[in-house]
C-alpha cells in the first residue's frame, strides 16, 4: 500500500501519474489494456478544493457538478446526467437507470436513507464509530452481471480529535483518470461537506483506499504531460486565484436548492425569472454554471460559447466551478480547438 498525502485533487493527479510511471505494470482488463500500480490510499487535506484545472485532463465541470448534485438527491436515472455526458447511457443495463448509482444507494439502498441516520448519530455522539455508509449490497451485487457495478463499496464517517469530520472511502477498483482523481474527488468531497454541514462541524480529510489502482492505456496518452517535471505543469490555482464557495447556509436550504437546481436543469428552465437562487452564494454559483451549460447546449456554435460565457459573468469570478466552466468554454471556442473523447464530454455522441 502506498500513501499519497496531498493538498487537493489538482495536486494529486500529477503525483499519481508519476507513481504509476515508476511502479505500474501492464495488464489486461475487460475494457482494454491497463497500467496497474500498487494499492494506494489518497489523503486529501483540503477536499473541498475539488476541481481539476489541468487543461490536458479536459475535465468537464458541468458533468461533475451536476452529477454530484444528482447523487445527493438520491437519483439513479440516466436521462439527467446524459444531458451532460451522452456516453453514460452505455453504462445502463436497461437504458433507464444506472445500477451502481451511489446517490440512490446512499438514500434508498437497503430500504432506507442512510445519510440522516449517520448525521443524527454523529450529532448525538461525536465519538460514534459505527457510521458506515454502505454502497455495495451483497445480495444484489455479488456475482451478478451488470454494466455498472459499484467501484466504491463503503465509506466511514468519524469526527477526529480536532473536531473535524473525516471521510474514508473504500474502493475495489479505481481508474485514476476518470474515477479517483476525477469524479470521485468531486462527489465524495461534496458528500463530506454535506454531512459536515448537517452535523455542524468543519470538514476534515477525505481519504480513498483504492485496492486496484489503475489507468487505461488509451486515456493515459492524453494526460502524459501532467507531471511536476514536464512542460505543461500548472501552479495550483487554489493557492492563488480560485476558491471553493462553502455549501450552505444550512442543510434545509441546501436540500431545497439541490431539488430546485435539478428541476430547473432537467426541464430547461434555468433562464426562468424565479429560477435563480437568492439566499445562498453556493447555490447561486451552481445555478450560473448549469445555466451556462443550458445556453451552450441549446445554441449553435460559435454563438453558444459567447452567450454561455456571458452567463458565467453573473457568478463569482473566483469561484472554482465558475472558473472551471469559463476555462472549459474558452478552450472549446478557440479556433482549431479539439477535445479528448471521453465519457464526460457532452459534445461526444
Amino acid at each position: 500500500m502506498r500513501i499519497l498525502d496531498v493538498t487537493n485533487v489538482h495536486d494529486a493527479l500529477p503525483r499519481a501519474l508519476k507513481l504509476l510511471d515508476v511502479e505500474g505494470v501492464q495488464r489486461g482488463s475487460r475494457n482494454g489494456p491497463v497500467l496497474i500500480g500498487p494499492s494506494v490510499t489518497t489523503i486529501y487535506n483540503r477536499p473541498t478544493d475539488r476541481v481539476i484545472f489541468w487543461p490536458q485532463r479536459d475535465a468537464n465541470p458541468f458533468f461533475h457538478l451536476y452529477e454530484s448534485l444528482w447523487m445527493l438527491a438520491g437519483r439513479r436515472d440516466v436521462a439527467g446526467p446524459a444531458r451532460y455526458a451522452k456516453q453514460i447511457k452505455e453504462y445502463s443495463d436497461d437504458g433507464q437507470v444506472l445500477n451502481g448509482a451511489y446517490g440512490d444507494r446512499w438514500r434508498h439502498g437497503l430500504g432506507r436513507d442512510q445519510l440522516p441516520i449517520i448525521a443524527e448519530a454523529l450529532k448525538k455522539n461525536p465519538d460514534d464509530r459505527r457510521c458506515v455508509l454502505q454502497m455495495w449490497e451483497q445480495d444484489y451485487d455479488l456475482g451478478r452481471p451488470t454494466k455498472d457495478a459499484c467501484c466504491n463499496t463503503l465509506a466511514t464517517f468519524q469526527i477526529g480529535n480536532d473536531g473535524r469530520l473525516n471521510l474514508v472511502v473504500f474502493c475495489r477498483s479505481n481508474d485514476i483518470i476518470w474515477g479517483a482523481y476525477g469524479a470521485n474527488a468531486v462527489h465524495f468531497s461534496m458528500l463530506l461537506e454535506y454531512i459536515a454541514l448537517w452535523i455542524g462541524v468543519p470538514v476534515g480529510t477525505y481519504s480513498q483506499v483504492s485496492v486496484n489502482w489503475h489507468a487505461y492505456l488509451s486515456t493515459l496518452a492524453t494526460v502524459k504531460d501532467i507531471r511536476p517535471d514536464r512542460l505543461g505543469y500548472v501552479e495550483n490555482p487554489y493557492n492563488h486565484t480560485v476558491h471553493s464557495t462553502p455549501m450552505g447556509p444550512n442543510i434545509e436550504s441546501v436540500d431545497y436548492e439541490i431539488k430546485h437546481l435539478l428541476s430547473a436543469a432537467d426541464t430547461n428552465q434555468m433562464g426562468a425569472d424565479n429560477a435563480r437562487p437568492t439566499n445562498s452564494p453556493w447555490a447561486y454559483n451552481c445555478f450560473v454554471v448549469l445555466e451556462a451549460h443550458e445556453v451552450y447546449r441549446n445554441r449553435p456554435a460559435p454563438e453558444r460559447y459567447i452567450e454561455a460565457l456571458k452567463v458565467l459573468t453573473h457568478g463569482d469570478p473566483e469561484d472554482d466551478w465558475v472558473t472551471a466552466a469559463r476555462e472549459w468554454m474558452t478552450a472549446g471556442s478557440m479556433p482549431g480547438a479539439s477535445r479528448a473523447i471521453s465519457h464526460e464530454d457532452p459534445l461526444q455522441g
